[in-house]
């Protein structure tokens, strides 16, 4: 997660890139060149696909296999792949007709390059993929894990492992890859302009140029869309959905998510570390109120970390809300319980809470969160961070956190298991570290049959929850809106593709 940057709304009026302008048509007669701009809360400072996803997102760079909205795996930049030894051993087939954005070839030892710089700038990458050696071949690409990794195409789904021609230079602000749109100019934390690349190995796009901006402001994202400077706008403000509806010039788009808003817990915290004291924590989470009200009704509670429908969802108690059970846990923790108040050693108690305003939501979730406690003499401080997950790596000055993550990218358990509850794993913060999860995580990262997985992950689910390492809190929908002259656009579920070559706009 990168730092945060409001943009000015007279910046938005300047950019004068709507759909409509782009139907309209020049003093000489001839149409102007197709273009459009998408306006996002997703601010980037640095455009290096192995660090951030917006140029995955923006379709300059593309991975070896990507997932549909059916949540399948599919070929990509690599035509096939295939394991004899259940899954140490995997042979890729990588595609011979792509070229990358400055003409050169795309083949096996390219990509390879590719993936040796992603495991070296990235550490949570070089957990997750687990290489051992590669060799190329041409168009084969011989990859051998440390251990037999069933899932391991799958990893390769994730917007971080996407391919850049690791030879070029300023991979911050102008990587090199083989999607639809190359770089034309990059403004970190304010602009992205990008133009058609011509050669795609896919077909030309439809659109000649395109611009991402960003704004955490809601209001302000909904107000470019409704003023014309913005022909795209990913998650407007909720309350406005209603009337975006009503306005015959503009489309809406709402679907499930696969992410999930949770409240994390430090297990340093030697309060923390006691599981009543979280599990106290969990009854003073009002879901059905933060599903309702603080998300509109745009979102679902959530039980656990996935939505109900996956096949490694387990069953589970039904989350309570009550002041009473919590009450109730703390005095199990060994709290002394005085006048309604919990008090420790005669004081009460106090904690901080990291949050972010990148989804706005979040603080208010953190705000309900600390209203509660107070009824129990419980102090919560709220800190509001520009960057959590750099705050949270460097800092141990916390003890609760909102948060927001795709808990199933690719349609299976194992990315949330593995980078949440395993020692070194990208989202785990709070130092989660319990022998019997991790047994059985590892059993599941070495299992091939589909069937056991998902009982495994259920098994693994269970053991979550009940311990409590996190609560979570709610699964918020995916929503956007977009002018009625933009064509063959929808909304990803994954929300890793935005912008390809199929996106047009009105003639």
């Amino acid at each position: 997660m990168l730092k945060k940057y409001s943009l000015p709304l007279i910046l938005l009026l300047s950019l004068g890139l709507s759909a409509c302008s782009s139907n309209a048509k020049e003093d000489d007669g001839n149409p102007k060149v197709k273009e459009l701009t998408f306006l996002s809360n997703f601010p980037s400072e640095t455009l290096d696909p192995h660090l951030n996803y917006t140029a995955v997102r923006a379709g300059v760079n593309e991975t070896l296999v990507k997932i549909n909205e059916e949540m399948e795996i599919e070929p990509w930049l690599a035509e096939s792949w295939t394991t004899t030894d259940k899954g140490h051993t995997w042979n890729f087939k990588i595609r011979n007709n792509v070229t990358f954005q400055n003409g050169e070839k795309l083949d096996a030892e390219a990509v390879k390059k590719s993936l040796e710089r992603n495991i070296e700038v990235s550490e949570a990458m070089k957990t997750a993929l687990n290489i051992k050696e590669m060799k190329a071949d041409g168009q084969q690409l011989k990859i051998v894990t440390n251990e037999p990794l069933p899932h391991f195409p799958s990893e390769l789904v994730h917007p971080n492992t996407a391919i850049l021609d690791a030879d070029e230079k300023d991979i911050e602000e102008k990587p090199v890859g083989t999607g639809p749109f190359k770089t034309a100019s990059f403004s970190p934390g304010n602009k992205l302009e990008l133009e058609r690349y011509d050669a795609y190995w896919a077909g030309k796009a439809k659109l000649s140029k395109a611009t991402f901006t960003f704004n955490e402001d809601a209001n302000a994202r909904t107000l470019a869309l409704q003023s014309g400077d913005a022909d795209i706008v990913y998650r407007p403000s909720i309350e406005s959905m209603e009337s975006l509806k009503n306005d015959s010039s503009i489309k809406t788009d709402i679907a499930p998510s696969f992410r999930t808003h949770l409240l994390m817990y430090n297990t340093k915290d030697e309060n923390l570390k006691n599981l009543h004291v979280r599990k106290a924590f969990d009854y003073l989470i009002d879901r059905e109120e933060v599903a309702s009200s603080v998300m509109a009704g745009q979102a679902e509670r959530a039980e656990g970390p996935f939505l109900s429908a996956f096949p490694f969802t387990p069953s589970y108690d039904k989350k309570e809300f009550s002041i009473e059970k919590a009450m109730k846990h703390f005095e199990h923790a060994g709290f002394q319980l005085k006048n309604g108040k919990v008090l420790k050693n005669g004081k009460p108690l106090s904690f901080k809470l990291l949050t972010y305003s990148y989804r706005p939501e979040l603080p208010l979730m953190a705000q309900m969160l600390q209203s509660e406690a107070k009824q129990l003499g419980i102090t919560i401080e709220i800190q509001q961070v520009e960057n959590i997950d750099e705050y949270m790596a460097k800092k141990e000055d916390w003890d609760l956190a909102t948060y927001s993550l795709i808990t199933s990218p690719r349609g299976d358990a194992s990315f949330f298991l593995n980078t949440a509850y395993m020692e070194g794993g990208a989202i785990n913060p709070g130092s989660i570290n319990n022998q019997e999860l991790t047994s059985k995580i590892t059993e599941l990262n070495r299992t091939l049959n589909e069937e056991q997985r998902n009982k495994l992950a259920k098994e693994a689910v269970s053991l979550i929850d009940k311990n409590r390492f996190h609560s979570f809190i709610v699964h918020p929908n995916n929503f956007a809106a977009y002018s009625d002259d933009v064509l063959n656009w929808k909304l990803s579920k994954s929300e890793y593709y935005i912008l390809t070559k199929d996106v047009d706009v009105k003639k």
